[in-house]
């Protein structure tokens, strides 16, 4: 994995540091975790500490690279940007590396980046060229053989992979993404999966029912593993995934 992710107070928190002592944004995180997180305190050891501020030469070739891709008419990298910038990476826009980067760059809308969500993006991967992204491509797919990275990149695609503005994910785009995610994770029924919802459900997908599926996936493999599904002693799984189980069931009996 990365670095650990800051929360949003927490950004602030550097931000402000930044402003009043111009240190880099590592820096100013090393400075505030020392500090348990008191600005005030981490500026006074700033400089008590005789350390120097001063803008990264790195920031300045991220930033370029950034408005290399922003769009003319937005401050943010759009469809058309991030499009170029897998084309530069030599990535399919589909590999799901380029969820993963988008992850690391904890971006909230998909085919999009903002300028913040680039910027400390790139920071995080500790990259600022596309030469360096691309090397770093087979770690950034190795994550994923991680349980615990696998399940936060899985979690935080429902809300990448959700339209602006809506709570629960589309149908096809729901069934895209968990052919992209279980091919990394292999589960075997994802096909059935798919073509029962394709079948049976004609809505969009909650939230629930998203995270409930990888715990699912995890207990029953195969439908040689239902009995497992009896023994988790879950009495609140999704009505799809009861629904699922139904079909399984009848097709083995």
């Amino acid at each position: 994995m990365g670095k650990q992710k800051l929360s949003a107070s927490q950004k602030q928190q550097v931000g402000q540091f930044q402003g009043i002592t111009g240190a880099p944004k590592e820096q100013a995180a090393e400075c505030l975790q020392a500090s348990q997180w008191n600005v005030e305190v981490s500026i006074n050891l700033f400089f008590n500490s005789g350390l120097t501020g001063g803008t990264l030469q790195t920031d300045s070739a991220v930033t370029s690279l950034y408005e290399g891709y922003k769009d003319q008419q937005h401050d943010a990298i759009m469809a058309d940007g991030v499009g170029r910038f897998c084309h530069d990476l030599k990535v399919d826009p589909s590999d799901i590396v380029m969820l993963v980067i988008s992850w690391h760059f904890s971006a909230a809308t998909m085919c999009e980046y903002t300028r913040d969500e680039f910027l400390d993006g790139m920071e995080e991967l500790n990259c600022n060229s596309i030469d360096g992204v691309r090397r770093k491509l087979p770690q950034l797919r190795s994550e994923l053989k991680n349980d615990q990275t696998f399940q936060e990149v899985y979690n935080y695609a429902y809300g990448f992979a959700c339209e602006k503005g809506q709570k629960c994910l589309q149908l096809d785009t729901a069934l895209a993404m968990w052919q992209l995610l279980f091919a990394e994770q292999g589960w075997p029924l994802v096909n059935s999966w798919c073509h029962f919802l394709e079948a049976n459900h004609k809505h969009a997908i909650s939230k629930d029912t998203w995270c409930q599926l990888l715990d699912f996936a995890k207990i029953v493999r195969t439908e040689d593993d239902l009995e497992q599904f009896d023994a988790s002693n879950n009495s609140a799984w999704p009505y799809l995934i009861d629904d699922f189980v139904d079909q399984l069931r009848a097709k083995v009996a």
